[in-house]
Parts: C-alpha cells; structure tokens; sequence
C-alpha cells in the first residue's frame, strides 16, 4: 500500500436501506463511496445489520462518517409528529444505525457529511422535526421530489441561497448555487446546535451545519455524490470532510 494511501482518513457509509443491502442492490450506494474517494478519502462500507457492539466496534475504527440519501423516511414518532398520510415507511435498521453513528460522532468529534436523508436523520437525532411532504404542507412552486417523474427524465435542479458567514459559504465561495433535487420532505424546526445555512427560494432548507465544540458537521438537502464531477462545491463538501479528520486529529 503506498503510503499516502495508508494516511487517507477512515470514512463510514453505512448502506441507504436494509432492502437493498439484503437484495445486493449498489446502484446508488456506489456513488457515495467513489465521491468519498475522490475527496481523498478510504472508504468504509458500514452494514445496517449489525449488532450495537458491532456497531461500536466499526465506529471507533472510523475518522469521519457520510450519512446517505435514502427512499425511507425518518419515523415521524422520533420527533413526535402523528404520521402525514404521503410519508414513506420507515427504515428501523437504518435509523438505529444512523444515530449510533451519530452518537459516536458526536462523542468523539468525528466529522459528519449528511445528505439528503441523512440531513434529515442528523437533524431527528438533535432534537429537530421534519416538515413529512413538501408538495401537500408547503405547496411549493417547486417540485423538490424526482419520485414519479417518467423514467430518463433529467435530474430536477433548482437554485439555492447559502449563508455567506457560514462554512458552507466558504466552501461554495458564492451566496447562489444550483442544486440537485430528490426529496420530499425537508427540515422544519432545526436540532439543537445545527445552524440553517441554506434554503430554497421557497424557504425549504437546503443546509445545516453544527455549531457547537471544534467538530465539522454538514448536513445537506441535495445529492453532491451525484454532481462531483463537475460542481466545485460538491468535490468542496468531499475533499473538506476529509480535511477536517486531519485538522482534528492534529488538534487531539
């Protein structure tokens, strides 16, 4: 192993869905594991079957964890909210794998990239809540979901005002993006100590960053996985988690 492989931080993906883990199924999940490599990162492929020790055991062994989109939705009873009628069924092992990851982030000042679904589990986990549809609670001009659009329809893209004194501003260098959009549901009330650093022009939040201790936590609406090879801002995001797990490490 060279030895500049040898130093790439450990960065954690657990799977999207237990469906798809069982079913073999990497269509999408692939793409989190080549962006965390373009980034500059080694890859930890982390499963949603294993047990809380297991769990614990793999989590000590990382740097840095990506939480992934996912077609669940986070059980609306962890932030005690009755069930909208569109909200999709939860995934449990996805959910208790997410937060024992989180959970040991946090802990440990491990820094965290959470898309999409993720974001919106980061946000769960801090006490946050989830607005359950987009189109049906906020009717929005614009459509946020790909779900049932006709098949090789281009991905929806849609622009996005990010916090110019945030990190995300940093890294994005302009206060307007264009971001990719598959989602239904988005964050309604932020977590505790997660800051809203982006929205859509319809309000819908676009991002989220931590702000308590020295930890990088992002949470982010969109899919940079699927945008790194050509968005700066999306090879920014990955090649920054793992700048952080350096800068940490030598802080520690």
């Amino acid at each position: 192993m060279p030895p500049e492989a040898a130093q790439r931080p450990r960065v954690g993906v657990p799977y999207r869905t237990q469906k798809e883990e069982l079913a073999g199924d990497r269509s999408r999940y692939n793409s989190y594991l080549e962006a965390v490599a373009s980034g500059g990162g080694e890859t930890v492929e982390i499963s949603l079957n294993l047990s809380a020790s297991e769990l614990e055991q793999v989590a000590r062994s990382l740097d840095a964890i990506v939480l992934p989109g996912s077609p669940a939705d986070v059980n609306p009873e962890l932030y005690k909210a009755p069930r909208h009628a569109k909200c999709s069924h939860p995934d449990p092992a996805r959910e208790r794998t997410d937060f024992a990851l989180l959970e040991h982030a946090f802990r440990d000042s491990k820094p965290v990239l959470a898309i999409c679904y993720g974001n919106q589990s980061l946000n769960v986990f801090q006490g946050g809540s989830l607005v359950q549809d987009i189109a049906t609670e906020l009717h929005s001009p614009i459509q946020h979901s790909w779900i049932g659009r006709a098949k090789g329809t281009p991905e929806p893209f849609h622009a996005a005002q990010v916090e110019s004194n945030s990190q995300l501003g940093q890294l994005a260098g302009t206060p307007d993006v264009r971001v990719n959009s598959s989602h239904h549901q988005s964050i309604l009330e932020s977590g505790r100590e997660l800051r809203v650093v982006a929205r859509a022009p319809d309000g819908v939040v676009e991002a989220v960053e931590w702000t308590g201790n020295g930890n990088w936590v992002m949470g982010v609406q969109w899919h940079p996985e699927r945008m790194v090879d050509f968005d700066p801002l999306a090879q920014a995001l990955f090649r920054q988690l793992v700048k952080a797990t350096r800068e940490i490490s030598a802080r520690t």
